[in-house]
C-alpha cells in the first residue's frame, strides 16, 4: 500500500516540539509557554559557583526550539502518531517527581558548549527523571575534585587541554556511572596503543609497522629508505605509504607518492579554513619523531566517519577524503559536507567491536573502504555528528535509556524502557515513467599530447654495458629504464662521452654517434627534472651487432653491441589537461540531478551536484582505469578532478582514483591480432604506392567498406604518390625554415611548446622527412601517421612562433592522407577489421559486458554501498545506485571497440532505419581525436516485470573528440535520435558560437548525451554524437574542401600555458560563484530538463 503521501501530510500537521515537561504540568499549556509545575524539570543546570547564570540556562530559546524552529522528529514512535517520545517515563504519581538522575558533562567548554553537545543535551534532559548539569572549565581546570558537583552519571572525554587524571581522580572519588570509560582515553591517544587493541579484537587494519625512536632498543626504529619504498624494521613498505605520527594529537599525517606517478608527498593537517592538506614535492621521509608506516589504501577518493551511541548503534557519514585534493567542501552553513551512508552487516560487527575494546560509548572511528574490505584506520574517541538531527534524536534517546536503566532501579525510579532500535520501514521510490540509471561504461582516449618520438643508436663503450648488467640486462636481454636515477645514469654517461670527444681523447666510433649522443643529452635534460612518465631508455643486446634495416643506421658490425633506443614526447600537455578536466566537468551532466536549476547555480555548482552528492554518499561506484602510458594516466586524473570538483595536483588523484588497466590485461593487445595489422598496413603500402589518380578498382581495393569519410579523403588525395611528394617537398621547406630560425640569432633563444628546441623540433622533423622517402624514392606510408600527428601538433602550439606560411596546406594534405591511412591500418575488409579489433579490445569487451551484467545480478547485494533511507528526507531519488567504468586508453582501443559495435552484428543496417542512419553518421566521421569517447548507459525500470525485455534499456553514445587545429567539415545532420526529439534541431541549433575562447576548448562535449528529460520514456539505445550546436545543423553531404585557418586563433606556446593557469583559476573562482540560469544559457547547462530539444546522435533500437 502506498502511504508516503499520508507522512508527508501528517509532516506538515505536526506540532514543534517543545521543552519538556511533566504531562501534569504539559495538559495545560501549549507550545513553548511557561507550565504551571515545576520549572526546572529537565531544565539543563550550571552552580553558580561555576560563574554561570542559572536562569539564563532555563530560557527555552537557548537549547530548545524557538517559533521560527522547523524542528520535526521522524523517529518510529512519532511516525506511528504518538508525538510522546518518552511514554513510559511520565508517572502520575506526584511523589516520585522529585527524584532525578543527575547527568554530569566534563570537557573543555569548546566541546560542552559545541553544537553537536547543545543538541543531544537538549534532548536529553526532556527526559523527566534526568538533571543536565555541566562542569565549568575554570571548576575543571582550577579546583580540587572534592569540589566538583556531585553527579550520578559522568560524560566525560579528553581534548587539548583537558586535565584527564583529574577526571580519573573524581571517577574514582565519586564512583558516578561512567559513559566513556578513562582509563581507555590515554591509550587512544597513543596510535601504536589504538593499532594493537585493534589487532588483538580482530579487526581489520592495514598492513602497519612502528618506528619508535623513542625506544632504548635499535630494532625498533631500523629505517632504511630507497628512491620508491621504505624499509621499517625488516618490513618494506612501496609507494604509496603513509606516514603517521605516534600521538594521536598530532594530525600532520604524510602520504609519499612513487616516481612513476610523478613523486612528491600529500601533507595533512588539522583543517584550517578551506584546506586540509597541500601537496609538497618533497619524497624523503621524516628523519625526526617516531611514526606508524602503513600501507596506502585505494579509496576512491572518499573516507568513511563512524558514530557510534553504544555498541548497537552506528551513525556513518561519507566525505572527501582529505588526502585528494586538501580542499574542504563546506556547505552554507560552513560545515563540512558529508552524507550518511549505510554500514554493511560486516561494518556494523566492526563498529560494536571498537566500541566494546575501547569502552567508549560514544566513539568515533575512521573507517576504509579498499578492495572489497573495511579496514579502521583511526579511532578518535568521544565524537557526535556535526548536524544530524535524526543523529542527534537517536543518541539522546539511547543515552537517556542506557542511563535510566543503570540507575533508576538504584534510585527506586519508576521507569520502563520505551525505545526499541527497530528499524523504520523503508519507503519504495516511485520513478513513475523515468527510468533508473544503474551503469555509465565509457572508454575515452588521451587529451592533447607532445609528438611520440624515438631514436635508436647501436653503442659498444664499456660503460653501457655496465648499465645493462647492473639492471639483469643479460637475464632477460634487454632493460627498460624509467626511474629517474637510472635516467641520471645514462645522462651522466652522454655527458662524459661527449666531453671525451671534445678533449679529442674518444675513439673514432664514438666519434661518429656524436649527434645521436648530443640528442641523448638534449632530451634528458628537457624540463630539468625526470618522470618516468615523459621518457624512457630500452637497451637490447645484440650478440652479432645490429643488422641493417634502418635509415637511422648506416653500418652493421658483427662484435657484440646495444641497441639503445630513447623514447621520449607523447606527453599530456596544458591544453591535453584542459580537455580532461572540462570534459570531467561536463560528464557529471549525465547523470540524474546534473541539472539542477533549484538553486541558480552554474558550472561547478548545480550542473552535475547529482553526481557529487551520488559519489560522496557511496550510492556512486566509481572505478576510473588507465593504461600505463603516462598520457593516458594523467587524462584520467584530470578527468576525475573535473568530475569530481577537485583542486591540486594531478599526482594525489592519480595515485587514489586510477587503477592500472594493464594488471589485468583489460588493455592488452592479442599477438594475433598485432599479425594481422601487419598485413593490413603491408597491402595497404602497395595500394598507397600507385602513381595514377585512383580508379574505380582502387577505391574498392582500399575502401571496401565504402566508408563515407575515406571516400571523401580519396577525392581530395587524388594520386597517392603525388601527394606523398607535395608532402615531401612541404617538410623540407619546413626544415628549411626550422634552420633558419635556429641559426638567426634574433630567434634562436626562443622557446617553443613544452620547453622544445630548434635543434630538437629539427631533429624530430629531419628524421621523419628521411624516413618518409626510402632510399629507392618510394615513400613509407606508416610515417604518414606521424607526419599528421606532428604537424597538427606544431599549427597548434608553435605556428605563431614558427611562423611557417606552409603549415596550413602540409597539416590539409597530411590530414587527407591520414584519414585514408589510419583507419585501414585496423583492416581493409570488414573481416579484418573485425579480427583486428576483436583481437585488440576482447578483454575490454568481456569487462563491459561483466560490468553491465553485473547490475542485474546485484539486487540484494549486501556488498553494495547504499544510502541510509532513514536519511533521504530532501534527496531525490534516495534508492538510486549507479555503477560507472572509466576505461582511458589509446587510440588503438577505441577504433577496435567502435570497429566491433558497428560490423559486431547488433543491428541489420538494411532492416533498421535507426541503425542505419547512426551507422551513416558513424562512417561519416574522419578521425577519431583526442578524447573520443563511446558511451555505454544502462537504464532499469521498476515498474517493469523483473523478467521482461523493457526492464533494461541500454543507450549507446559516441564524440569523436575535440577539435584541435582546424575547422573539420564535421558530419551533416545529427545522426538519429526519436523523431520528436529530432524535430525542433534545425530551428534549435542555429545559434552563434558560445566558445571560441581557443581551438583548445572541447568541440563536442558529452552534454548532449544527456538527451533523457525528466519524466520522459528514455529510447531503448542511443548511438549519440555529442558534437558543438552550431555544428549540427542540417545540411546536405557535399565533398570536402580544405577549410583555411583565417583570423581562426589559435593557442600554443606560453600563451597557451598561460590559458591553462588562467583557466585553472576561473573555474576554482566559479566555485564561488553564483548566478541563475538565463533562458539563453548554453544547451550544455539545460540538457537533463530540456532533453528533448537537442539535436545530434544516432539511436540504436533494441536492449
Amino acid at each position: 500500500m502506498e502511504w508516503s503521501w499520508l507522512k508527508d501530510w501528517w509532516r506538515l500537521k505536526k506540532p514543534r516540539r517543545t521543552h519538556r515537561r511533566s504531562r501534569t504540568a504539559d495538559s495545560g499549556t501549549s507550545g513553548g509557554g511557561e507550565a504551571d509545575g515545576p520549572a526546572h524539570d529537565g531544565d539543563m543546570e550550571f552552580s553558580d559557583a561555576h560563574g554561570y547564570d542559572q536562569g539564563g540556562y532555563q530560557d527555552e530559546t537557548l537549547y530548545g526550539y524557538d517559533d521560527d524552529d522547523d524542528y520535526i522528529c521522524y523517529c518510529d514512535e512519532c511516525m506511528n502518531g504518538d508525538l510522546d517520545s518518552n511514554d513510559g517515563l511520565d508517572s502520575d504519581d506526584s511523589s516520585t517527581s522529585g527524584k532525578q538522575v543527575v547527568v554530569a558533562v566534563c570537557a573543555m567548554a569548546k566541546k560542552s558548549q559545541s553544537k553537536p553537545m547543545k543538541e543531544i543535551l537538549t534532548r536529553l534532559q526532556e527526559f523527566e527523571f534526568i538533571k543536565m548539569v555541566v562542569f565549568s572549565e575554570e571548576v575543571i581546570l582550577k579546583e580540587p575534585v572534592e569540589k566538583w558537583p556531585l553527579c550520578d552519571c559522568l560524560i566525560s572525554f579528553h581534548s587539548k587541554g583537558f586535565p584527564l587524571e583529574k577526571a580519573i581522580q573524581y571517577a574514582q572519588l565519586r564512583q558516578p556511572y561512567v559513559i566513556n570509560n578513562l582509563h581507555m582515553q590515554f591509550d587512544i591517544q597513543d596510535r601504536r596503543r589504538v593499532y594493537a587493541i585493534l589487532e588483538k579484537e580482530g579487526i581489520e587494519i592495514p598492513r602497519y609497522a612502528v618506528l619508535d625512536r623513542d625506544s632504548p632498543d635499535p630494532k625498533q626504529h631500523e629505517l632504511v629508505e630507497s628512491e620508491d619504498h621504505v624499509e621499517v624494521n625488516g618490513i618494506i613498505f612501496n609507494k604509496p605509504f603513509v606516514e603517521k605520527p605516534v600521538s594521536a594529537e598530532d594530525h600532520n599525517i604524510y602520504i609519499y607518492y612513487p616516481t612513476s606517478a610523478g613523486g612528491g608527498s600529500q601533507r595533512l593537517f588539522r583543517k584550517i579554513g578551506s584546506r586540509s592538506s597541500v601537496y609538497s614535492p618533497e619524497s624523503r621521509v621524516r628523519k625526526t619523531g617516531s611514526f606508524i608506516y602503513e600501507d596506502f589504501m585505494p579509496t576512491d577518493g572518499t573516507d568513511v566517519k563512524v558514530y557510534t551511541v553504544g555498541p548497537d548503534y552506528a551513525h556513518a557519514e561519507a566525505r572527501k577524503s582529505p588526502a585528494l585534493d586538501g580542499k574542504v567542501e563546506r556547505d552554507s552553513d560552513g560545515k563540512e559536507i558529508r552524507y550518511p551512508v549505510i554500514l554493511s552487516n560486516a561494518e556494523k560487527l566492526i563498529s560494536r567491536k571498537v566500541c566494546l575494546a575501547f569502552k567508549q560509548t560514544v566513539c568515533g572511528f575512521d573507517l576504509l573502504r579498499a578492495n572489497g574490505k573495511s579496514f579502521v584506520c583511526d579511532v578518535n574517541g568521544f565524537s557526535f555528528v556535526k548536524n544530524s538531527n535524526k543523529y542527534y534524536d537517536d543518541s539522546a534517546k539511547i543515552l537517556g535509556n542506557m542511563i535510566l536503566r543503570e540507575l533508576a532501579p538504584t534510585l527506586h525510579i519508576p521507569w520502563s524502557v520505551p525505545f526499541q532500535l527497530d528499524d523504520p520501514p523503508i519507503v519504495p521510490t516511485t520513478f513513475g515513467k523515468m527510468m533508473e540509471l544503474r551503469c555509465v561504461t565509457a572508454i575515452i582516449r588521451h587529451g592533447d599530447r607532445t609528438p611520440k618520438q624515438k631514436m635508436k643508436v647501436e653503442v659498444r663503450h664499456p660503460k653501457f654495458f655496465e648499465i645493462f648488467e647492473k639492471y639483469d640486462g643479460y637475464k632477460y636481454g634487454h632493460i627498460k629504464l624509467k626511474r629517474p636515477k637510472q635516467l641520471q645514469e645514462i645522462l651522466d654517461i652522454a655527458r662524459s662521452l661527449l666531453a671525451e670527444i671534445q678533449t679529442k681523447a674518444a675513439d673514432s666510433e664514438i666519434e661518429e654517434k656524436q649527434s645521436k649522443l648530443e640528442q641523448l643529452k638534449s632530451v634528458l635534460e628537457m624540463y630539468g627534472h625526470f618522470s618516468g612518465i615523459n621518457r624512457k631508455v630500452q637497451m637490447k643486446y645484440q650478440p652479432k651487432g645490429r643488422p641493417r634495416g634502418s635509415s637511422s643506421d648506416d653500418d652493421a658490425p658483427k662484435e657484440p653491441s646495444l641497441v639503445l633506443i630513447l623514447k621520449w614526447g607523447g606527453e599530456l600537455t596544458p591544453a591535453g589537461r584542459i580537455q580532461a578536466e572540462e570534459l570531467g566537468r561536463i560528464f557529471r551532466c549525465m547523470y540524474p540531478g546534473g541539472q539542477s536549476r533549484g538553486d541558480g547555480k552554474e558550472g561547478l555548482g548545480a550542473q552535475g551536484l547529482g553526481l557529487l552528492r551520488l559519489h560522496s554518499t557511496f550510492r556512486h561506484d566509481l572505478k576510473i582505469y588507465a593504461s600505463d602510458e603516462g598520457r593516458v594516466q594523467m587524462t584520467a586524473a584530470a578527468f576525475a578532478k573535473g568530475l569530481l570538483a577537485l583542486e591540486g595536483e594531478l599526482t594525489p588523484i592519480l595515485v587514489q582514483m586510477v587503477k592500472s588497466a594493464n594488471t589485468n590485461g583489460l588493455l592488452d593487445n592479442d599477438c594475433d591480432s598485432s599479425k594481422y595489422q601487419n598485413m593490413a598496413k603491408s597491402r595497404l603500402h602497395e595500394l598507397m604506392q600507385i602513381d595514377r589518380d585512383f580508379t574505380v578498382e582502387d577505391r574498392a581495393a582500399i575502401n571496401p567498406g565504402n566508408a563515407i569519410s575515406i571516400n571523401l579523403a580519396m577525392d581530395f588525395v587524388k594520386n597517392p604518390v603525388k601527394c606523398c611528394a607535395h608532402v615531401h617537398s612541404l617538410i623540407q621547406s619546413l626544415l628549411t625554415v626550422v634552420g633558419v630560425k635556429r641559426d638567426d640569432p634574433k630567434t634562436r633563444d626562443a622557446v617553443l611548446y613544452h620547453g622544445e628546441t630548434w635543434e630538437l623540433m629539427g631533429r624530430r622533423w629531419g628524421k621523419i622527412e628521411k624516413d618518409f622517402c626510402t632510399k629507392n624514392k618510394n615513400f613509407d606510408i606508416s610515417k604518414i601517421p606521424d607526419i599528421y600527428d606532428c604537424i597538427k601538433y606544431d599549427l597548434q602550439h608553435n605556428q605563431h612562433t614558427l611562423q611557417f606560411d606552409l603549415a596550413e596546406e602540409l597539416y590539409i594534405y597530411a590530414k587527407y592522407l591520414a584519414d585514408v591511412v589510419i583507419p585501414q591500418e585496423y583492416g581493409l575488409t570488414v573481416h579484418e577489421k573485425l579480427t583486428i579489433g576483436q583481437g585488440i579490445c576482447t578483454p575490454l569487451l568481456k569487462k563491459i559486458r561483466a560490468d553491465l551484467q553485473r547490475n542485474i545480478e546485484e539486487l540484494g547485494d549486501e556488498s553494495v554501498n547504499r544510502l541510509n533511507p532513514r536519511y533521504s528526507h530532501g534527496v531525490s531519488s534516495p534508492g538510486r545506485h549507479v555503477r560507472t567504468r572509466l576505461y582511458f586508453t589509446s587510440e588503438s582501443h577505441v577504433h577496435s571497440l567502435l570497429t566491433v559495435l558497428r560490423y559486431g552484428g547488433l543491428l541489420n543496417v538494411l532492416t533498421d532505419e535507426q541503425w542505419r542512419r547512426a551507422m551513416e553518421y558513424v562512417s561519416m566521421v574522419s578521425e577519431l581525436n583526442y578524447m573520443s569517447q563511446i558511451v555505454i548507459m544502462l537504464y532499469e525500470d521498476p515498474t517493469k516485470d523483473p523478467f521482461s525485455e523493457e526492464r533494461f534499456h541500454v543507450e549507446l553514445h559516441f564524440s569523436p573528440g575535440v577539435n584541435c587545429c582546424v575547422q573539420k567539415n564535421l558530419p551533416p545532420g545529427p545522426g538519429f535520435r526519436p523523431h520528436s526529439r529530432n524535430d525542433s534541431v534545425t530551428s534549435k541549433n542555429a545559434s552563434g558560437d558560445e566558445e571560441s575562447t581557443s581551438r583548445i576548448d572541447e568541440e563536442n562535449d558529452t552534454e548532449d548525451e544527456n538527451s533523457h528529460g525528466s519524466g520522459q520514456t528514455l529510447p531503448r539505445d542511443s548511438f549519440s554524437d555529442t558534437i558543438k550546436n552550431k555544428d549540427r545543423k542540417m545540411r546536405k553531404i557535399k565533398s570536402s574542401e580544405p577549410i583555411p585557418i583565417g583570423s581562426c586563433h589559435t593557442v600554443s606556446g606560453h600563451e597557451a600555458m598561460d590559458l591553462a593557469k588562467r583557466l585553472s583559476e576561473e573555474l576554482a573562482a566559479q566555485q564561488q560563484t553564483q548566478r541563475p540560469l538565463s533562458p539563453d544559457e548554453p544547451r550544455a547547462a539545460r540538457s537533463f530538463e530540456h532533453g528533448g530539444k537537442h539535436g545530434g546522435g544516432a539511436r540504436m533500437k533494441g536492449s
